[in-house]
């Protein structure tokens, strides 16, 4: 198995684990005299089931994320982490840059408020973080799809 198929087959077990934790919220409790609409105790089987397998999952992309070089001395942990803070840096530059604009005044009597930053400065700081972000992704999906799962 490839690290991106485990890497899809992770998502979609997390999306079913989702799935049926809200069937279970919504049929727990019924009216006295009801009968729920599914069988609980199969759900939770169900669950348990997804977890064993999710659980497996993340152990071995985890396994393989740390064992696979990415850029000579660094892994693909170590890239994951980039990409990460790449995007951190991106949103918390642009969330600056965006409270430093002033917003339009509507008359004179109004208290007029300027940027005490440099607003251009940090847009291409953080434009140059979501670069940084797409390149180091789009490198970790072509490695995702030769790099074979450590299966322990």
């Amino acid at each position: 198995m490839k690290l991106a198929e485990a890497l899809a087959e992770r998502a979609a077990a997390q999306t079913r684990l989702a799935e049926l934790q809200g069937r279970l919220e919504s049929g727990v409790l019924v009216q006295e005299g009801d009968q729920p609409a599914e069988d609980p105790p199969a759900l939770l089987a169900e669950a348990d089931q997804v977890m064993e397998r999710l659980e497996w999952l993340v152990r071995a992309i985890n396994a393989t994320n740390a064992a696979t070089p990415f850029d000579g001395d660094r892994t693909i942990t170590d890239a994951i982490a980039a990409r990460d803070m790449a995007a951190r840096r991106q949103r918390f530059l642009s969330a600056v840059a965006a409270a430093a604009v002033p917003s339009n005044r509507f008359g004179r009597a109004e208290i007029k408020f300027v940027p005490v930053v440099d607003v251009r400065g940090l847009r291409a700081q953080a434009d140059a973080a979501a670069r940084a972000f797409r390149e180091l992704d789009t490198r970790l999906q072509a490695l995702n799809w030769t790099t074979d799962l450590v299966e322990s």
